[in-house]
């Protein structure tokens, strides 16, 4: 059914525009053609045209005096004149005869006019106008409503509506599989009801950002079939003490009404944030409304088919009140995918493009390692639009393997311009970290190496990938990183002698890898097993907290240096051993700024 289309104007607003045009014509327009039509003269002249025979008609009204008289053509015309206190002017029209005189009756209106006049139409002006008042005010307050305080801003969808189901959901298998039976016992409550099973009144979707937690959600909605109210958390939250719970009342007597149905709260821990504990500053707004949805949430029957679906990737604020059973006792990861996982998402959104026959999507996946499907979606996206800039209608896999480093190291910034001596500095440096990463074990085999530089700050990247997924990492492996964090700059020391800036993200990213072995990872050899650090937000970054006293923070910090130290030391020992081959991969890449990983191992496994 096809929803009825709302006037751009209100029908006020025409009336009003009417009304003005009709009062301009009756102030200027008809006082100027009834101008042309009637002569204005003196009473002296008034007199003389009486005397004189030439007046036929005449009319006193209160403040004039109307006649028609003879003009020089010897036709009628209309004339007026200022009244006059002259008490013998009667007389001297009686006098004269063949004069029809009189005077003006006053119109007296009727006591319902006067009524209507006096009291019905300023009042109905005075409403009008406070609408108008009221609607502009709404407008600037971003269409605020006192009568609507209290509902809830829920959007309810049906299939049609999302046009999403579990076939447009890939890399999620687990958390496709505890969905699916929400949507069955939405479906068939009575298998359930027979055996005297009840299904989990609500479900936590968690996980990082862009892994698909509201198209979980939609998909869900487009298998169920019922009806799927979403609104987002921040929606609940309002400047009036009161008004978010008497949102969360109202939606949940609207859920009951539609039962069976699904209700999506995205972002829940807007409102679902632990609450204080009596500290001032308090937020009692929000509270008042989580411990509205706590009520809710135990005041309705699971078995009348009324499940509730929430998304947060912040999991460790939300209040334990909410997680426990009764409630959100159902939590439902929704991490990032894993290699067959992006592959999957990766032909999915292809099929939402053109492209060529045999393209390897495992390849592309096995590069993207730690993805999320937002992420993916937006490489074939950026492929799909590489494509097009090229003048090709089908997308190749070199669009998707540039798309890969465009969301990774942004655009190549072809106007740079770099000194050849800063190039050069740039293609030791790389090739010293592909180098220190070939002629170790427990290591990724070296994919591509760049000096061009990039959108995103990188005058130059090396790129590894994996063969495999790799779910551990042995101390080994995570030593061995670390001295391929370093190779760069102990190329630029071994050739050049010093050393530049060029190495600060490679410090960083070594400094946080020896910091996690030391207090995460359990893998130094000081601390053996102890925790040293906790993570927090883990799906927001991941930030750490150190837990322990400033005297071992100290002694952490020495053990990261001694880590960092060994590393590097080995690093330089690698590009010592192998000189003549960092120099000659060094100008071969000066000389094609880009190679792959198999030009790479063919020129470091050639013999000297």
């Amino acid at each position: 059914m096809e929803e009825k289309k709302t006037p751009k104007k209100p029908l006020i607003f025409y009336y009003f525009v009417v009304m003005m045009v009709l009062m301009l014509f009756n102030a200027l327009v008809f006082p100027y053609l009834m101008r042309g039509r009637i002569t204005e003269v003196d009473y002296g002249t008034f007199l003389s045209q009486v005397d004189s025979g030439n007046v036929s008609r005449v009319e006193v009204e209160e403040s004039q005096i109307a006649f028609i008289a003879k003009n020089e053509e010897g036709k009628d015309a209309v004339y007026i004149t200022g009244r006059m206190d002259d008490p013998g002017l009667v007389d001297r029209l009686h006098k004269k005869g063949g004069i029809i005189f009189s005077e003006v009756i006053p119109k007296q209106n009727s006591p319902l006019l006067n009524f209507l006049l006096t009291w019905i139409l300023p009042v109905v002006f005075f409403v009008l106008l406070g609408q108008l008042l009221m609607r502009f005010m709404q407008k600037r307050m971003g269409g605020m409503n006192a009568m609507q305080f209290g509902k809830s801003n829920a959007k309810v969808y049906v299939q049609a509506q999302t046009g999403k189901t579990f076939d447009d959901v890939a890399g999620e298998d687990e958390a496709k599989e505890a969905l699916k039976e929400i949507v069955d016992f939405l479906h068939n409550p009575q298998k359930y009801a027979d055996i005297g099973a009840s299904m989990p009144k609500g479900a936590l979707l968690v996980g990082p950002p862009g892994t698909g937690k509201t198209l979980l959600a939609q998909a869900v909605a487009g298998e169920a079939k019922v009806p799927f109210f979403s609104i987002s958390g921040s929606e609940f939250v309002e400047m009036f003490v009161g008004m978010g719970a008497a949102k969360v009342r109202d939606l949940f007597k609207q859920a009951q009404e539609k039962a069976p149905c699904i209700v999506f709260i995205d972002e829940i821990d807007t409102i679902g944030k632990k609450r204080d504990t009596g500290m001032p500053g308090g937020n009692d707004e929000r509270e008042q409304t989580l411990n509205q949805l706590l009520t809710e949430m135990d005041g309705f029957d699971g078995k009348k088919g009324v499940v509730i679906l929430a998304a947060t990737n912040r999991p460790d604020s939300l209040d334990p009140a909410l997680l426990r059973p009764g409630r959100f006792d159902r939590r439902v990861p929704v991490e990032l995918p894993d290699l067959k996982g992006r592959e999957a998402i990766l032909r999915v959104h292809a099929r939402k493009v053109k492209t060529e026959e045999g393209i390897d999507y495992n390849a592309i996946a096995r590069a993207t390692s730690g993805a999320s499907g937002a992420e993916l979606a937006n490489i074939v996206n950026e492929a799909a639009l590489r494509a097009v800039k090229l003048g090709r209608s089908l997308v190749s896999q070199n669009d998707l393997e540039e798309s890969v480093e465009v969301v990774i190291a942004g655009y190549q910034r072809k106007g740079a311009v770099i000194s050849q001596k800063e190039k050069k500095i740039i293609a030791y440096h790389e090739i010293g970290h592909a180098l220190v990463a070939a002629r170790q074990t427990e290591s990724a085999p070296v994919h591509k190496i760049t000096i061009v530089p990039r959108t995103s700050g990188a005058l130059g990247y090396t790129m590894q990938v994996d063969e495999g997924e790799r779910v551990l990492m042995t101390r080994e492996e995570a030593f061995n990183k670390i001295a391929t964090l370093t190779g760069g700059r102990a190329a630029e020391e071994l050739v050049f002698g010093s050393f530049t800036s060029g190495a600060s993200n490679d410090i960083e990213q070594a400094t946080k890898m020896a910091r996690s072995m030391v207090t995460r990872y359990g893998m130094s050899r000081e601390f053996d097993m102890m925790a040293l650090e906790t993570v927090q937000n883990q799906y927001l970054g991941g930030d750490t907290s150190l837990t322990c006293a400033a005297g071992t923070a100290e002694k952490i910090d020495e053990e990261v240096l001694s880590l960092i130290r060994e590393a590097h030391d080995k690093a330089r020992r690698i590009l010592q051993e192998n000189e003549q081959k960092l120099h000659e991969l060094a100008d071969y890449l000066l000389g094609k700024e880009t190679i792959t990983g198999e030009e790479f191992m063919e020129i470091l496994n050639r013999p000297q």
